[in-house]
């Protein structure tokens, strides 16, 4: 599948900081150790709808971490799905009287330009679950055999499932309690009153044909995959196991990434999947939730539509902690709008204050487990300096511009 254009990322003078991220497994903010190559997984879209201000803010989160480690001198193999065959997208396509494929393909191309317009460095890979078919197949057949999947006591639809005390450490990632694990496993895609199954968590795997939906024949019979496998599936096939970073939204915790770990370490006896697990919070609207089903989801597309620089829809979603459930509110993007000006009328002067301590500041900050608030706050000081005490650095304000696009992802010179 192909990914969106890149932009160019410059060199930052002055010293990098290593990388430290919180990790939803242990609790705890831990440094990231990549080798010469850093591998980084993201969860994708799934294509049914346009992508909305909670994508786009996890996605800033790691396009960050890319820019980290980039600063840092490693190379990035970063790797994104889309989940192009899923309940959600046929139950859209379905009630729009659209081609589910059509559909995937349309959405999916918004969001590459939703991507491109807010100068998300793009994966290595974008990889589709309809094009991993083959290798999904032989996964699920493979878990068949070792005992860790089964086929429901169904003798219409023996759909396959994932036993999920299969590994015998289920649970390790999110460390959510049993009743937690039950009560979201059913909110977000679960089937836990499915007959048939040895116990309510466990997780479909294979779902067998049924009429009007889209079938695969394979050797496990004609069907369709299950959600979780195709990220454990895509993920250790183009990194390995033991990556880097796994990531996504906070949603995604469980039951997904559990699952995904879960289905890598039954199949290859590994431990752990991903040395970290990293969350994005969620966004809000004006103080509550963002949802499809409140229809108050805000569109990146629909922003750029109406005029809106999408170099202040980064700054907004930029101003709070990554890991922070938070709200976008129009407040907010005027303060966004208002901060970028600041910045970039600074950025035009013919002289600044030094700012080699500013850009250190910044690096140590994004360093901190991403803290733009600091980062962001740093450049203001600096901007606010430069415009109400001017200063005799011709490099300066170069300096900050490059630094600014390099780690933060935002152009202030044309």
């Amino acid at each position: 599948m192909q990914t969106w254009s890149s932009v160019s990322v410059p060199r930052v003078p002055g010293t990098p900081c290593p990388l430290r991220l919180f990790d939803t497994a242990t609790g705890q903010i831990r440094p990231t150790a990549p080798g010469a190559t850093a591998g980084m997984y993201v969860c994708g879209i799934t294509p049914y709808d346009a992508t909305h201000l909670g994508h786009a803010a996890t996605y800033l989160a790691f396009d960050l971490v890319y820019r980290l480690w980039l600063d840092a001198g490693h190379e990035v193999h970063y790797v994104q799905n889309v989940t192009d065959i899923d309940d959600p997208l046929i139950e859209r396509a379905q009630r729009d009287q659209d081609d589910w494929v059509v559909l995937g393909l349309r959405e999916t191309a918004l969001f590459r330009e939703d991507m491109e317009a807010l100068r998300v460095l793009p994966p290595r890979e974008l990889i589709g679950a309809v094009e991993s078919m083959p290798q999904i197949v032989e996964v699920v057949g493979k878990l068949l055999v070792n005992g860790a999947a089964y086929r429901a006591d169904d003798p219409e639809y023996p759909d396959i499932y994932f036993d999920h005390r299969a590994t015998g450490r289920f649970g390790y990632e999110s460390n959510y309690d049993a009743q937690t694990m039950a009560t979201l496993f059913g909110e977000r895609g679960g089937d836990p009153e499915r007959p048939g199954k040895r116990h309510p968590l466990d997780a479909l795997l294979w779902r067998m044909a049924r009429d009007g939906e889209p079938s695969w024949e394979s050797e496990l019979g004609t069907g369709r995959p299950g959600w979780h496998i195709e990220c454990s599936v895509i993920a250790r096939e183009r990194l390995g196991h033991a990556f880097d970073v796994q990531g996504g939204g906070s949603d995604l915790i469980f039951p997904h990434h559990e699952f995904s770990a879960a289905h890598a370490e039954a199949l290859t006896g590994q431990h752990p999947f991903a040395r970290h697990y990293t969350h994005a919070g969620m966004i809000g609207l004006n103080g509550e939730k963002m949802s499809k089903s409140k229809g108050n989801l805000v569109f990146v597309s629909r922003l750029r539509a109406d005029g809106v620089d999408s170099a202040a829809v980064r700054v907004g979603l930029l101003a709070g902690h990554y890991r922070q459930d938070r709200s976008w509110t129009p407040q907010l993007l005027a303060e966004a709008q208002a901060r970028l000006a600041r910045w970039r009328e600074a950025a035009s002067l013919d002289a600044g204050p030094r700012a080699d301590d500013t850009v250190r500041r910044l690096r140590e900050h994004l360093a901190d487990d991403l803290d733009t608030p600091a980062a962001l706050a740093a450049v203001d000081a600096w901007a606010g300096e430069a415009l109400t005490r001017s200063g005799t650095d011709r490099d300066a304000p170069e300096l900050m511009t490059a630094a600014v696009d390099g780690l933060l992802g935002l152009r202030l010179r044309s």
